[in-house]
């Protein structure tokens, strides 16, 4: 089990960016949240299979059809188990 954790810049807040991104997590069975953060950006934390933490990672790089992604941080970890399903916060 992986842990991924990303930060989404660009025209990722009021598009639906969240709900999307929470829609794929659950179908590809991960736990974590998405977030908006204050400065603008979506925040990201999943943890799961890698494969599925790929592909969620590439719906973060395009985003859902409203959004303009302009910039992705992605760091790589090991699960830590916090997460009992996948969340939307803020």
């Amino acid at each position: 089990m992986k842990r991924l954790d990303v930060v989404v810049s660009g025209r990722v807040q009021g598009v639906c960016f969240r709900l999307e991104t929470r829609d794929v997590a659950q179908t590809l069975d991960l736990r974590g949240i998405v977030e908006n953060r204050h400065d603008g950006t979506v925040h990201v934390i999943a943890e799961g299979g890698e494969t599925a933490l790929q592909q969620l990672l590439d719906f973060c790089r395009k985003g859902p059809p409203l959004s303009h992604v302009s910039n992705v941080k992605v760091t790589w970890g090991e699960a830590t188990g916090e997460f009992g399903g996948f969340s939307i916060r803020r």
